[in-house]
C-alpha cells in the first residue's frame, strides 16, 4: 500500500511504501497527490520511504509507475529515497541516471537528513562588493525563487551606497532554475536598479550563456562583454578599467 503526506505548502510529497504496492494505490492515492500538487507548483519534491515490510510492486503497479513517470517527466525537481533493503537502494542507484532530476538513496537511520535534502536548495547565489563601482554575482547550482528573493536583499544593500555599478555575473557553476517561478525572479534580481549599470561582464562556459550577453547587451542597452571561465580575472580587470 501507499501512504500519503504532504506538507504545508504542497511542493513535498512525502510517501511510505508497505507490503504489495498495487496499481490500484497509484491511481487512488499516489497519482491524485501529484496530479493536485503540480496543479499549484512548477514542480514537486517527493520523499519515498520504503518499510521493512514492503514487498515490492504487483503488475499493475509497475504500469502504474511507468504512466506516471512518463506523464509526469519534467514535473519531479528532486527525489529521495529512504530504505534499508539493500536489493531497493542498488535498483534505485542503478536507474538513478536516467531520471531528469537529482535522485538520492538514504538508510532509515539517515531519514532526517534526507528530509533537510528535499528542503534544502540545490543551488545559491552569492554577491560580492568588488570594491569601487564592481560588483559580483555568482550563480550557483540549479536555483529557486527563494534564493533570488536573498540575492535581491544582498544586492540592494550594496548598491544603494554606490552612484553607478558594474557588474560581473559569473555563470560558470550555474545549472539553471527550478521551475518557471525561478526564472522569472532571475529577471527580477537587480529590476531597481538597471538604470544605474554602467556596463557588465559574464563569465561561462556554454554557448547559451554567451548568447545571453549579446542579448543582454541590447536589452540592457550597456557594453557588455562575455568572457570564458578561466578569464574571470580578465572579466574584473575589464570591469574596472576605464
Amino acid at each position: 500500500m501507499i501512504a500519503v503526506h504532504k506538507n504545508s505548502d504542497g511542493a513535498l510529497i512525502e510517501i511510505e511504501l508497505s507490503g504489495e504496492v498495487t496499481g490500484t494505490d497509484y491511481s487512488t492515492t499516489l497519482i491524485p497527490a501529484i496530479e493536485a500538487a503540480l496543479a499549484e507548483h512548477d514542480t514537486v519534491r517527493l520523499l519515498a520511504i520504503v518499510q521493512p515490510e514492503f514487498k515490492g510492486y504487483d503488475l499493475n503497479a509497475v504500469w502504474s509507475d511507468t504512466k506516471l513517470g512518463l506523464s509526469h517527466w519534467r514535473g519531479f525537481d528532486r527525489i529521495g529515497v529512504v530504505a534499508d533493503q539493500g536489493w531497493v537502494q542498488t535498483s534505485i542507484r542503478l536507474g538513478a541516471p536516467l531520471f531528469p532530476c537529482p535522485v538520492q538513496v538514504f538508510d532509515h537511520a539517515n531519514i532526517e537528513e534526507a528530509r533537510r535534502w528535499l528542503r534544502e536548495s540545490l543551488g545559491s547565489i552569492h554577491v560580492m562588493d568588488l570594491g569601487g563601482p564592481c560588483v559580483q554575482v555568482s550563480l550557483m547550482g540549479k536555483l529557486d525563487p527563494d534564493e533570488f528573493k536573498k540575492a535581491e536583499t544582498d544586492l540592494d544593500y550594496i548598491l544603494q551606497e554606490k552612484q553607478g555599478f558594474r557588474l560581473l555575473i559569473d555563470l560558470s557553476k550555474f545549472d539553471g532554475w527550478q521551475g518557471l517561478t525561478a526564472l522569472a525572479s532571475h529577471f527580477r534580481l537587480a529590476r531597481g536598479h538597471i538604470g544605474n549599470l554602467d556596463r557588465a561582464a559574464v563569465v561561462g562556459d556554454k554557448a547559451w550563456q554567451h548568447l545571453a550577453q549579446r542579448v543582454a547587451s541590447h536589452i540592457l542597452d550597456t557594453r557588455t562583454q562575455f568572457f570564458p571561465a578561466e578569464e574571470i580575472q580578465n572579466a574584473k580587470t575589464w570591469l574596472a578599467s576605464g
